[in-house]
Parts: C-alpha cells; structure tokens; sequence
C-alpha cells in the first residue's frame, strides 16, 4: 500500500537558507522516525544540528513530528510516506537514500514491528511482512545508502536490532541476529571506506511497540524497561567511540552474557516475557 509523496519545506521567508547554516551536520534518514526509539533518534540528531529525512507510513503524524524538529532545532526536515513491508515503497527510499546530489549522511535502521503470537499461530503473510521489514528493508536501504556514503568516503549507518537476537524469541529474534550479524560485517567491511556502522540492542523500551502488538507492559518486570532517550543517547556515544555493537545498560549486557552460557529451557522462559 504506496501512499508515498516526498515533501519537505520550504525556508521561511527572511530566514537564512537551511543549506547554509552554519554547524550543519548533513542529513540523518531515520525509517519509523515518528514514534519511539526513531522518534528519538530523530530528536537527539536534530538536536546536534542534523537535518533530517523521516520515513513512515502515517503521513499526518510525519507531518506533525516535522513540523515539531523544525519549529524546536531550526533544521530542514523532508518526510517520506513509506510502507517497508511493500517492496515498491522500499525501492523508493532506497532511490532516494542513493541520490548523489541531495546526500545522506546518516541512516538509522530502525522501522519494525513484532508478533504477539507463536510462529504457528500467525499467519505466513504477517511473518512475512515481519521479515521483509526487519530483513528485507534493512538490506536493501542499507545497500542504497552505504553506496553512496562509500563514493563519498564517508557515513554512519545505523541499526536497531534487538536483545532478542541472542535468546530463542521466535522469527523475531532469528530476523535481529541477522541484523546483528549484518552490521558486524559491515563495521569491519567497509571501515576503510570511511563508514561508521553501529547495531544496537536494547530490551524492553517503553514506547508504542508493544502495545501494537496488544501486550501490556506490566507483562515484564519493571526493572527490564528502558527510556527510549537513553538508549539513544547511548547508540549515539558507541557511534561516535567506534563501536559496532552496543547493548544499551548493565542489566542487558549480564543477560546477553548469561544467554551464551544458560541452559536452553531457562532461557524458554524468558522468551515468555513480553507476550501477554
């Protein structure tokens, strides 16, 4: 469902040109930049002097979250009405992402969307939407992007993966290992080129993730709820320390580390957690 139409605005009348100003950081794409983790992803790079593209499917609430950097950190701000799940709207970030003449500097990862029920239970079209957004997307937007960053010897790339990578979470946690083994790749691959490429994996975030799913977040301990501000802030200190993996908090990094050594059934029942 393609209900894409690019917009960006325009300078207001007796205000120095956008492209001019002075500390500008390039232009940051941000897919699902309108609520959550690429909400503040979008914010937190606006705030530091970046313009920025975002992508999303509701193009009232794009518009609104525009109009809301550009009216808090005076930077240009386009929208792109996209749906990730549809590959035409896929290759049309992606053409984007690649224009040479309106570059981007940055691109973070960060569009998806989970499952509440058992693989089984689900029907093959959702997981497969699921997969094309959390894999199919990530691949060829990067592709894209990092093309382009690659001629000009210089990018960040950046993708929201998930703890779930490292625990038996079902196709959602199969797609994020991928992730995770994708950006790994990349941060070694093409840092002669002159790309940054960050992964980061945050556990439960309060945001509107799960409640899309229908789950409530009294459904895991409080203690495993992240801010979505901290965890970027945390994503955008290991972009600049040249790390290329980040698992935002102590408490997550000791699970991550546990997951490796734990036996498969303790780790079942953590895979519970989330889910009701």
């Amino acid at each position: 469902m393609s209900t894409g139409r690019p917009t960006s605005s325009p300078d207001q009348p007796g205000r120095p040109d956008q492209r001019d100003r002075p500390g500008r950081h390039g232009r940051a794409a941000v897919t699902g930049g309108t609520a959550g983790i690429g909400r503040e992803f979008a914010e937190q790079l606006a705030a530091r002097g970046h313009d920025v593209l975002l992508v999303a499917r509701d193009a009232d609430r794009l518009d609104l979250v525009a109009a809301e950097l550009r009216a808090q950190h005076g930077v240009d701000v386009e929208v792109l009405v996209a749906d990730l799940a549809e590959r035409s709207d896929v290759d049309r970030v992606a053409a984007r992402l690649a224009d040479p003449d309106r570059p981007v500097e940055w691109l973070v990862n960060n569009a998806g969307f989970g499952l509440k029920d058992r693989f089984l239970d689900n029907p093959v079209e959702a997981e497969q939407a699921m997969l094309d957004v959390l894999v199919g997307a990530v691949l060829r937007l990067s592709h894209a992007a990092m093309g382009a960053m690659a001629a000009r010897g210089h990018g960040t790339v950046v993708h929201v993966s998930s703890v779930a990578a490292f625990l038996p979470r079902g196709t959602y946690g199969a797609a994020k290992a991928w992730v995770n083994r994708f950006g790994l790749w990349a941060a070694a691959e093409y840092a002669p080129a002159g790309l940054r490429v960050t992964t980061v994996c945050p556990g439960f975030v309060r945001t509107e993730f799960h409640g899309r799913m229908g789950v409530e977040q009294g459904s895991a301990p409080k203690v495993l709820w992240l801010e979505a501000a901290d965890v970027v802030a945390e994503t955008l200190a290991a972009v600049e320390a040249g790390r290329a993996l980040v698992v935002p908090t102590r408490r997550y990094r000791v699970l991550v580390r546990g997951a490796r050594i734990l036996p498969a059934g303790l780790l079942q029942r953590f895979q519970r957690l989330g889910r009701r």
